[in-house]
């Protein structure tokens, strides 16, 4: 058993009496509902702060209890079921949504081993050789309440919204899942406590290169895919695509009211939570305190590390609201061409080329081949990307042209001119003017 302050290994977990698994699990429910209630007036008050106006601060201390007070509004609201959709599965899709943002926050540790009523314990509900894996799989069944919720509802809009959605999160979890593969080549597992470990220190490479321990240093390139995935996958703006009020009135949730509304609220903003929590455990050394606290020897013992696994959440949830806050919505081409066209292949590339360092540092050639080695790929992919010829951007057409260029059967085009013909089928009227004699003019 690992002592007290320790780092928790696979052999830790599946130990506990029921009690204390009673007591995680209702810890972890509390945390995330209460973390809910929390972001939901952080955003608010943030945004509120960036657009100089003074946001919710009339229930509770600053408004703290208006998230409350909205959830509660919302579950004793009329439950509206809509006449043409399936009622089983219209319940059922929040559910799918919900139970998966709940159960992907089962393998986040929040600190080392600890002592409860004076049981030895990891301060994490549960840990398997691949818990990275089980988040991208409760991500992906999270797709599903989306989909069937917009099915479900028996309306154009939430079907197409749900149709978006999901075209958008499988794009986006695969250049999230990829963002993981350089995390597990150099933690060399799919652990979470395992990977929280291996930011324990940092090391060296080709014997004399000082590396840093956070992952987010050393991992640069697929720490920033993984923080453009995450605001893809939970569907946050500029990425709100699928609930794009502008052209789907609210997308996959347009139908749905009261508590079932209230499911998809919490399922999103628990998303958001996930997935900074799992960033925070990938790349900034989970529950770990950053380096000016370290030197405090007793910074990464007992039930502080809780302290600074929160604040590293809070912090990535502002850079969320600060998103929202700040930058318009992409257009849908643009947003689904990012990701098949620049943060899949970029992160092949990345993934080849940390391999190719991983061969070269584990070598027996000397310190010069192996610099050289990995020295003149790079450099070649460098002038590559900088000398690659740019696409020939084509001179626009006339509006002549354009027109000349349309297929025959195509729509009726307005007039070029902006003056509007007549209609063949309109009548024309005709005023038929009286001669009057000179001889009566002059009388007049």
């Amino acid at each position: 058993m690992t002592p007290l302050g320790g780092d928790p290994t696979l052999e830790d977990f599946g130990k506990d009496p029921w009690w204390i698994v009673l007591i995680k699990v209702l810890a972890v429910f509390v945390f995330l509902v209460v973390m809910t209630l929390f972001t939901i007036w952080y955003e608010r008050r943030v945004v509120a702060r960036m657009q100089v106006r003074p946001g919710p601060n009339r229930h509770g201390p600053f408004g703290l209890l208006q998230s409350l007070a909205d959830g509660l509004k919302l579950a004793f609201k009329e439950d509206i079921m809509p006449l043409k959709a399936d009622k089983i599965v219209f319940f059922i899709a929040p559910v799918i949504s919900t139970v998966c943002a709940f159960t992907a926050f089962a393998i986040i540790p929040f600190g080392p081993m600890v002592s409860i009523f004076g049981v030895k314990t990891p301060m994490q509900l549960t840990d398997i050789p691949v818990a990275v894996l089980l988040v991208l799989a409760c991500s992906g069944m999270g797709i599903y309440g989306i989909v069937l919720g917009g099915w479900a509802s028996g309306s154009t809009y939430p079907l197409l919204g749900g149709l978006r959605s999901s075209a958008q999160l499988i794009s986006y979890e695969v250049a999230m899942g990829l963002s993981f593969v350089a995390v597990f080549m150099t933690a060399g597992t799919m652990s979470t406590s395992g990977i929280v470990a291996a930011q324990a220190h940092g090391g060296e490479a080709f014997g004399w290169l000082p590396t840093p321990g956070w992952f987010a240093l050393l991992l640069l390139p697929s720490f920033v895919i993984y923080s453009i995935s995450a605001v893809g996958e939970t569907n946050r703006a500029p990425f709100d695509l699928p609930e794009a009020e502008s052209e789907l009135v609210g997308g996959f949730h347009t139908e749905y009211s009261s508590l079932k509304f209230a499911l998809f609220f919490l399922a999103e903003y628990i998303n958001m939570v996930t997935v900074s929590a799992l960033c925070t455990t990938l790349f900034l050394g989970g529950w770990r305190a950053p380096w000016p606290l370290t030197i405090w020897s007793g910074a990464n013992s007992g039930w502080w590390p809780l302290l600074w696994f929160t604040i590293k959440v809070l912090l990535l949830l502002f850079v969320f609201v600060w998103l929202r806050g700040t930058l318009p919505r992409l257009r849908y081409d643009q947003f689904m061409r990012f990701g098949w066209k620049v943060l899949i292949p970029v992160n092949l590339v990345w993934i080849l080329a940390l391999a190719g360092l991983k061969v070269a540092q584990k070598s027996t050639y000397s310190t010069t081949d192996k610099l050289m080695f990995v020295g003149v790929p790079l450099a070649v992919i460098i002038l590559l990307a900088l000398f690659w010829p740019a696409k020939a951007e084509e001179e626009p057409k006339t509006v002549q042209e354009q027109v000349a260029e349309r297929p025959e059967g195509s729509f009726p085009l307005p007039p070029m001119d902006l003056q509007v013909p007549v209609s063949p089928r309109a009548k024309r009227l005709t005023a038929e003017r009286e001669t009057v004699p000179a001889s009566t003019e002059k009388e007049v």
